[in-house]
């Protein structure tokens, strides 16, 4: 489902996606879905480079979890999570996403 979420990234955002991992980690973080740790590309300087790549976190159970109490599909809720993180990759806060009515 990660993959196919991916792939269904509109073309201009996955041209952009550079040294980054998805990863799937089992365990529960409470409400957190997922997490982004890298640096935004807005903050990068022309000398970035030679960097381990950014890293964009799901964690299943938190996922499943919401899904199930929220009656949620999975599939739809995996999307919009990673959606959620690469807005961060991209630089975009989530005030302004909230902002966007993302949320």
């Amino acid at each position: 489902m990660v993959r196919k979420a991916v792939k269904a990234l509109p073309k201009e955002f996955k041209d952009k996606l550079e040294n980054v991992d998805i990863v799937i980690e089992d365990g529960e973080k409470g409400n957190l879905l997922g997490l982004y740790q890298g640096i935004p590309r807005k903050y990068r300087a022309s000398d970035y480079g030679m960097v381990l790549p950014d890293k964009i976190t799901l964690f299943r159970r938190s996922i499943e979890e919401e899904c199930f109490r929220r009656g949620l599909d999975l599939y739809e809720e995996i999307k919009h999570v990673i959606q959620h993180e690469i807005a961060h990759h991209f630089g975009i806060s989530d005030k302004r996403l909230r902002d966007l009515d993302i949320y």
